[in-house]
């Protein structure tokens, strides 16, 4: 078990001077909104406050690992309910903080109205390569991270005795479950959170703190009879509501997923080589989303607006610079190549392009067998 931050972060936890918050009771009401006004600071949108008791969560999260709709996520199997469990996972918790932070890419939107239009539009393209908006910038496990730290650290020189361990999509952690029990939006019926002034583009965050803090209350669904969600995914991943096959969702196969992609999705993944937004543009919710307040999610020269030939073309030395500090990175430059394949066979059936294909056939002796797979399959593509 990983020891809660509080317990080994160095801090001498009798050095600091009695303050005015740690005179008032962590149960106030004062605590939570001096939090807020703290987070607001280090670039999040909204937080709330959880209890730790999820245990009407874990039938759902049962059936759907027994339906085997986690794929070849086995992490999702491990830890067995401490998923659902936060004091169980890290002891002494007594409530949990859950925060969100917009990304949209700041200087690219023209206005929140706008982007999703956009978007959709590139898709209609099957020579360029989309990447899903919240990769194009800077690795948000590592922004989160460092700013959930910068928060915590800020209420322990209020209250020494805090004990706490941040989470950012990074551990064990039911962060939906979590963020809706503490208001911070609803589930949609594609499984993400859906805020009524933000849509669904943000990330979330957690720190589970050992203060019992005066709990934020939920608010209700707004998704009401709308399926554009549902109707709208390429590869029909989406069962029904609250219901993802994993197996079958384009962001599971171009991130989660190494090795072969299974043929019969591949002509269902377009032009879309890291994750997948349909969902979330075609969301009514979605007009209301919000752009970054931090420079870090800006766009990536690359990463954004290039063609299948130029990505193909990057050198693993040229992947891992572009990359770096990114989450694009940790899927390799190999995969990285295999869903570029992909796009490129979806192209060509479409129509021959001379740039394509020899794109393709640069790569067609690839050391990796995995990338040689798909080269030889989208090279096929111009037969039919």
């Amino acid at each position: 078990m990983v020891p809660v931050q509080g317990f080994y972060n160095g801090v001498n936890v009798h050095e600091h001077p009695q303050s005015e918050l740690e005179n008032s009771s962590p149960e106030s009401s004062n605590w939570v909104d001096q939090i807020q006004t703290w987070a607001t600071e280090l670039g999040f949108s909204q937080i709330g406050i959880s209890g730790v008791d999820l245990t009407d969560a874990e039938p759902a999260l049962l059936d759907w690992l027994a339906q085997g709709f986690h794929g070849s996520m086995n992490y999702m199997t491990q830890h067995g309910l401490k998923r659902a469990r936060p004091a169980e996972l890290v002891p002494g918790t007594l409530s949990v903080i859950t925060l969100r932070m917009n990304y949209l890419p700041p200087s690219n939107i023209a206005s929140p109205e706008d982007w999703a239009p956009k978007e959709l539009q590139v898709l209609e393209r099957p020579e360029h390569a989309v990447v899903s908006v919240y990769a194009r910038g800077r690795d948000y496990h590592k922004v989160l991270r460092q700013r959930l730290q910068q928060l915590a650290q800020r209420m322990q020189s209020q209250l020494p005795h805090l004990q706490y361990r941040v989470f950012t999509d990074s551990a064990p952690v039911l962060e939906v479950e979590l963020a809706q029990r503490s208001g911070l939006g609803w589930r949609g019926k594609h499984t993400l959170l859906l805020n009524r002034e933000a849509g669904s583009m943000f990330f979330l965050g957690e720190i589970f703190v050992n203060l019992a803090l005066p709990e934020t209350q939920p608010v209700s669904n707004h998704c009401g009879s709308c399926t554009a969600c549902i109707d709208i995914c390429p590869t029909q991943a989406i069962l029904g509501p609250n219901i993802l096959d994993a197996r079958r969702c384009i962001s599971y196969l171009t991130i989660e997923h190494a090795g072969s992609v299974p043929e019969a999705l591949r002509p269902l993944m377009g032009n879309r080589i890291y994750g997948c937004d349909d969902c979330q543009l075609v969301c009514p919710w979605n007009k209301f989303a919000q752009r970054a307040v931090l420079p870090d999610f800006e766009e990536r020269e690359g990463l954004s607006h290039s063609t299948l030939v130029e990505l193909m073309a990057w050198t693993e030395e040229a992947f891992l610079k572009r990359t770096e500090g990114s989450a694009i990175r940790r899927i390799g430059h190999a995969q990285w190549l295999r869903n570029i394949a992909i796009a490129m066979g979806n192209a060509l059936r479409l129509g021959h392009d001379a740039g394509i294909q020899n794109a393709l056939l640069l790569r067609a002796q690839h050391p990796s067998e995995v990338v040689r797979e798909h080269v030889l399959w989208a090279l096929a593509q111009i037969q039919e």
